[in-house]
Order: C-alpha cells, then sequence, then structure tokens
C-alpha cells in the first residue's frame, strides 16, 4: 500500500528530477548487464553506487533477482529499463511537510523542496519516498504505508466471483460489473495518432510528440479503470466475510498461439488464430483481474475479511442445481441452460454460484451456496476432453 500524490515542479526541478530518472535507470541496466554475464563460479555483480539514488536502484534490482530466485512465487526475470516508458527513483530519510489544505512538499536531493497536490493526509512516518513519471510526462510521488482498514460489520455474507471478457465481473448474488472502456472517439484518435507515428522518423521529436499524444489517451483510461478497482474491492470487502476467485493464471492465460507448420507445404504455416487469440488477450488484461483480486485480497487482510482461490475447472460448463457437467449447456455467453435437469439460468451466475460452492467446501463451512445439498459433480461422458473455463468463462 502506498500513498499517492501528483507531484508539480517546476521547469529547473523537472530538469532534475528526469536526471536522477537516468542516473536510476543507467545503475539499474548496469546492474541487468552485469548478471547477464554472470556464470558459475564467478564473484557477484556490484552492490551499490555512490550516491542514494543509485544504491536504491541496487537495492530494487536485489529484490527483483531474489524473486525471480524464489521457488514459492517467482517472478518474472529483471529486464532492461527505457527510458520512453514509465520513469523513477526512490530518496530515503523523506523531509515532507504540509503547506496548506491542498498542498505539501518534499526534499528531493539537488532539487529542493518540490510540491504536491496533497489528496490525502499524509503517513505519520514517512521514512522513504518514490518518485516516478508516467509515459505522459505527470510526475507523482508516493509513500509506503499500512493498507487502512474498511469500516465494514461482520454478517457473515459470503460470495463467490466469475471474472470474464465481456462482463468483467459477476458476482454469486447476481451482480453485474463492467469494467470502463475507452470510449469511440478516444479509440479512433489512438489509432490516428499510431498510424502518423508509423510514418515518423525514431528518434525525431515529432514522433516523440505523437507518443505523448498516446500516452495521455491511454493514461486516462487506465486511471478509470484502476478507480474502478479500487471502488468495486473496496464495496467487496465491505459487503462481504468471505470472498471467493477463481485461481486464473493470467499470465500464461494471455500468451500468443504458437505458429503451427504445414505438414503438405515445408517453410509454411497453418492458420493458428492469431488475431482473434490477440482480441482476447487484450479483453483479458483490460478486465483487470489481477488488479482486483490482489485490491481486494490487501484490503481483505487489513479489514477482517477472507479471500481464497480454487479451481477453476468446469465451473462454467457444470449446472449448479443438479451437478451434472457437459459442454452444451452453456448456449452462449449469457444463457445457461443445463442438458440434464433443465435447469437455467445466467452463465455468469450459474459459474460464480458454482465458485462459491468450492469455496465453502474447501473451507468446510456449514453454510450451502445456493443450489441442492448433497449435489457431487459427475462429468458426462460424451465429450470427456471438455475442459473449460478460462475463455469460457471470460
Amino acid at each position: 500500500m502506498a500513498h499517492r500524490y501528483r507531484l508539480c515542479p517546476d521547469e529547473a526541478q523537472e530538469a532534475v528530477l528526469q536526471e536522477h530518472c537516468a542516473h536510476a535507470r543507467f545503475v539499474w541496466n548496469l546492474a541487468v548487464e552485469q548478471q547477464s554475464w554472470w556464470r558459475p563460479g564467478r564473484g557477484s555483480a556490484p552492490s551499490q553506487g555512490s550516491s542514494s539514488v543509485q544504491q536504491q536502484a541496487l537495492r530494487d534490482f536485489d529484490k527483483a533477482m531474489a524473486a525471480f530466485f524464489d521457488p514459492q512465487n517467482p517472478a518474472g526475470k529483471p529486464s532492461y529499463r527505457s527510458r520512453r516508458g514509465t520513469q523513477g527513483f526512490v530518496i530515503r530519510d523523506v523531509k515532507a511537510r504540509r503547506l496548506n489544505r491542498n498542498h505539501a512538499e518534499v526534499f528531493v536531493p539537488k532539487c529542493g523542496y518540490v510540491r504536491f497536490r496533497l489528496s490525502r493526509d499524509l503517513p505519520a512516518d514517512p521514512r522513504m519516498a518514490r518518485v516516478t513519471c508516467d509515459r505522459s510526462g505527470r510526475w507523482h510521488v508516493a509513500f509506503p504505508g499500512p493498507q487502512p482498514a474498511i469500516g465494514r460489520q461482520p454478517a457473515g455474507a459470503v460470495t463467490g466471483i466469475d471474472r470474464g471478457v465481456r462482463t468483467a465481473l459477476v458476482t454469486s448474488d447476481g451482480q453485474h460489473y463492467r469494467v470502463p472502456r475507452i470510449s469511440d472517439r478516444r479509440a479512433a484518435r489512438y489509432l490516428a495518432l499510431q498510424r502518423r507515428m508509423s510514418r515518423q522518423r525514431k528518434g525525431s521529436r515529432k514522433r516523440e510528440k505523437t507518443r505523448r499524444a498516446m500516452a495521455a489517451i491511454t493514461v486516462k483510461v487506465t486511471d478509470r479503470r484502476k478507480d474502478w478497482a479500487e471502488k468495486i474491492s473496496t464495496r467487496l470487502v465491505r459487503d462481504h466475510d468471505l470472498i471467493v476467485f477463481e485461481k486464473l493464471r493470467t499470465k500464461d492465460m494471455v500468451r500468443k498461439p504458437k505458429p503451427k507448420l504445414d505438414p503438405d507445404q515445408p517453410g509454411a504455416f497453418l492458420p493458428n488464430r492469431r488475431r482473434q487469440k490477440a482480441g482476447l488477450n487484450r479483453g483479458i488484461l483490460a478486465s483487470c483481474w489481477g488488479l482486483l483480486a490482489t485490491r481486494t485480497e490487501q484490503k481483505a487482510a487489513a479489514s477482517g475479511a477472507v479471500v481464497i482461490y480454487i479451481d477453476p475447472r468446469h465451473s462454467s460448463q457444470q449446472c449448479r442445481q443438479c451437478g451434472h457437467i457437459a459442454s452444451e449447456s452453456r448456449e452462449s455467453q449469457a444463457v445457461f441452460r443445463c442438458v440434464a435437469c433443465g435447469h437455467e439460468d445466467h452463465a455468469d451466475a450459474n459459474a460464480a454460484k458454482n465458485v462459491l460452492a468450492r469455496g465453502l467446501a474447501s473451507l468446510a463451512v456449514p453454510a450451502q451456496a445456493p443450489g441442492l445439498r448433497g449435489v457431487r459433480p459427475r462429468k458426462t461422458p460424451v465429450n470427456p476432453g471438455a475442459a473449460g473455463t478460462t475463455q469460457d468463462a471470460a
């Protein structure tokens, strides 16, 4: 959890901040290069530099490498940082003070005090701060702090969550939530800028100006999605004591399809539905599955609620009424009609009820999810290979 504020540097201060970002990026990339040359038997990579910004960049790299080698929760291998992406650096021994009702300021080495908008109260003891600059050129400062608890009254309410692409979130209570999407006007503007950028020379000022205009469109959409995830996660934790999610491997679900070689024509390839998969990947990433689950879990841990994850296999193909599993039961994106008992329900709501039932069963909770008591799922022998559910549940 971090308290993030909009930073407002002047021109001279912004030049110093950009220099700090360049230093941190250089040290990080140097550490990545040194690590890439490492082999068993050689010494370790360089550890720390001379300045606080460079030292913290190496500390961040050490944490990233530790996460990469963590067998319990491995992360991706650290890669090079580009000056066109999000920039940032960390300052330690922070000095921050409030100026008035709407503004405060933080001391940045070799830059002095930089003003930022006080959108929320400052943490009690900010010992460090991270200064960042996004793709559109907006500066922010974030102070680490504990996740505040959400005011809630335990009432024993439980819910299961089915996450999808068209409808990002459906609860077992029948609530449907959609993620804010980019408008048609902004999408057309972004496409026009993208075409213009493809005709411009790399490294030119006009190309950089076009890239900034594209980034200004994307950050607005990203801010709306983050705001949506914060509000929905707060609502879920405030109204429920137990929240059950499907354990979806989003990183594996958005991988590009592998090319298929044509056995009849050497050097040729068969259609692999690459464009269709790319559209599905964009829909998955735009639905904020990971962000919503992470923020819900963090807020629940601080507020006394419980978040668990269950196996998602066949959750969208199983009838909540009789337990029968068949891919034919899901007639469309929204209609579920069991081929065994004739039970009808919204397809996503039926899947959410199955998610809740599995979560209660894993906890051995005496409460009963919607549906018949004592029903055990059974799979139809007609289509034994039908599994599901990552794309069907979407």
